[in-house]
């Protein structure tokens, strides 16, 4: 194949992965939403006692005991909390990242546009001096705990 029909070729496929990753992210979307609203109190209510009964009539004595399903539970609902935690944590770099590139577009524009202006005006007219820019705020090296990324309470 030649280079070109490998360039068309590369960017079909892209174009197909990007329409496919919005289909999937849109039925995702709409799978988290059905589960959500599929889980009333009442359900909730129903299938602990449910899950209760069946571990209690399939408990083997002294192998299992309700202490130990218990801590079992406990872990794996930690676990989750943590992967929650660490999407939502992903999910913030993520937007703190494309705020970044907006402001500095936005940055690249304005510039364009005072150096268009200085261009158009007289030759004699004095530079402008440009403001320093605002001093940073200062970053948490360790960054967010993931409680406080989970929410959108955090005030860091």
């Amino acid at each position: 194949m030649k280079f070109g029909a490998l360039q068309r070729r590369v960017k079909r496929c892209e174009q197909v992965m990007a329409v496919r990753l919005g289909e999937t992210q849109d039925s995702w979307d709409m799978l988290s939403q059905a589960w959500r609203r599929g889980w009333s109190p009442l359900r909730i209510v129903v299938v602990g006692l449910a899950s209760g009964f069946v571990v209690g009539k399939l408990e083997v004595p002294g192998k299992v005991n309700g202490a130990r399903w218990l801590q079992m539970v406990g872990s794996v609902s930690n676990l989750f909390a943590s992967a929650q935690a660490a999407f939502a944590t992903a999910m913030a770099a993520q937007a703190a990242a494309e705020a970044d590139d907006a402001g500095e577009a936005a940055d690249d524009a304005e510039q364009a546009a005072a150096q268009a202006a200085t261009a158009t005006t007289a030759p004699a007219a004095a530079p402008r001096p440009t403001p320093a820019p605002a001093a940073a705020p200062a970053v948490d090296p360790v960054g967010p705990r993931p409680a406080e990324a989970a929410t959108e309470l955090s005030e860091r």
